[in-house]
């Protein structure tokens, strides 16, 4: 999957957060740490140092959403780190209910907070909810 279409992708399903343009994914995908898992419909980027993963983004395009695809790709990455990891962080948006409910099935718990964290136009900042899983 190309940083274009990576970054239209993720146009289209954070449409309360500026996405990330597709000069950022060819930066992140250039740092030899990073990779992306991918669909059609959507993709996984993930950073893996040292011992640890983190999911920097997961998108799947909203008229993909609700069939699987996300469930997916988290598997993608975390089998894919598996071998070299021993634990996976990502932080999510508090008001993220789909988003939390899918890594609370991935294994991943609450780790920590950070208050106030997204901003959201309109609207009073978002919390993140910081998450982890073991991979072992």
């Amino acid at each position: 999957m190309t940083p274009l279409h990576m970054a239209h992708i993720h146009a289209a399903a954070f449409t309360s957060a500026r996405p990330w343009s597709a000069d950022e994914f060819a930066a992140l995908l250039d740092n030899p740490h990073v990779f992306a898992s991918s669909q059609p419909q959507g993709f996984a980027l993930v950073r893996e140092v040292a011992g640890e993963a983190e999911l920097l983004t997961i998108a799947v395009h909203p008229d993909h959403q609700g069939q699987g695809i996300g469930r997916v790709l988290m598997v993608q990455w975390m089998d894919r780190v598996r071998p070299t990891a021993s634990e996976a962080f990502l932080e999510v948006a508090a008001d993220n209910a789909p988003a939390l409910a899918l890594y609370t099935a991935c294994g991943f718990g609450q780790a920590g907070l950070r208050a106030a964290y997204y901003p959201r136009a309109n609207a009073p900042a978002v919390d993140a909810v910081l998450m982890r899983a073991s991979l072992g």
